[in-house]
């Protein structure tokens, strides 16, 4: 792959991850126009990009997902001594349970496995049909336009109140199927939970911090499952430079992308994103029907 090529792929994962403007669709777009195969040794090139935009989600939250990964494994510990002191009891013996779920940082674990579940059957389930969408780019330009009415309805929603100790498992739930639907190119994962969590009454910023940090487990469950076919499709010794700086550039593009959306969520609207996705979405839809 043309190293031009792989600095473009790398800025728009980047910008396109965090921003609600797809990156699924844009790179679908994209390797229509540009002729570029990520299928053939481009397998692995798709794997580093999102591998990029981990990093970049895990460098801006460092310090949540730190407090994040302490609690969890805190709950798992008490789960089990929990455990251990249901069976003492059982045989006459003595023990006081511990009460699992007792931080904001554990009610947040809690809500981001949640939201992790229907996000991963419906991953699965819809593995086959999201791939043959990404091949026909009418399908990306359709979703585009539903990523901008998405925005619209996020721009009218009422401002919530609703951080993790206020937030319930159905919201997580639905919050996760919705994650799971913007598995469709061009239907914005960010944009697409960014709405859906405003409609269940989170707080602006919380909204935009959990959509971002609810993705981590949904992006590496894609990778592992895209690992598996790699072998398949073995990159070629001429395309690992470029792999590298994309997935660089993809990190360092999607960190500032991150911190521009924790800004603008602050009373700022999405309507420039609507109108751009409306654009781009035409756009596509019109090059799909007379190419």
């Amino acid at each position: 792959m043309p190293l031009w090529k792989a600095i473009i792929l790398g800025i728009v994962q980047g910008l396109a991850e965090f921003l609600p403007i797809s990156s699924s669709g844009h790179l679908a777009i994209i390797k229509e126009i540009m002729h570029v195969d990520l299928e053939s040794g481009g397998m692995f090139f798709d794997v580093m990009l999102h591998l990029g935009t981990l990093v970049a989600i895990f460098v801006a939250f460092w310090r949540d997902i730190r407090r994040m990964i302490v609690e969890g494994l805190h709950i798992i510990g008490d789960v089990f001594h929990n455990i251990v002191t249901w069976l003492h009891r059982l045989v006459g013996g003595q023990g006081k349970y511990h009460r699992v779920i007792r931080s904001s940082y554990r009610k947040f674990v809690m809500l981001v496995i949640v939201s992790t579940i229907p996000t991963g059957i419906i991953g699965v389930l819809f593995k086959e049909t999201v791939e043959l969408a990404a091949s026909l780019i009418i399908v990306p330009g359709i979703c585009l336009l539903v990523t901008a009415v998405f925005l619209v309805i996020a721009d009218l929603a009422d401002t919530g109140e609703k951080r993790p100790r206020e937030a319930s498992y159905a919201d997580a739930g639905l919050i996760g199927i919705a994650q799971g639907l913007a598995t469709m190119p061009g239907l914005s994962r960010s944009g697409t939970t960014i709405t859906a969590c405003l409609l269940c009454g989170f707080e602006k910023r919380f909204a935009v911090k959990y959509s971002f940090i609810m993705s981590i487990p949904a992006v590496l469950g894609a990778v592992v499952l895209e690992l598996k076919d790699v072998g398949k499709h073995p990159i070629a010794s001429a395309d690992i430079l470029p792999c590298i700086i994309a997935t660089v550039i993809a990190a360092i593009v999607g960190y500032l992308s991150i911190c521009f959306m924790m800004r603008l969520v602050r009373g700022k609207s999405y309507r420039g994103f609507v109108v751009y996705c409306a654009i781009v979405g035409i756009l596509a839809i019109g090059y799909g029907i007379i190419r």
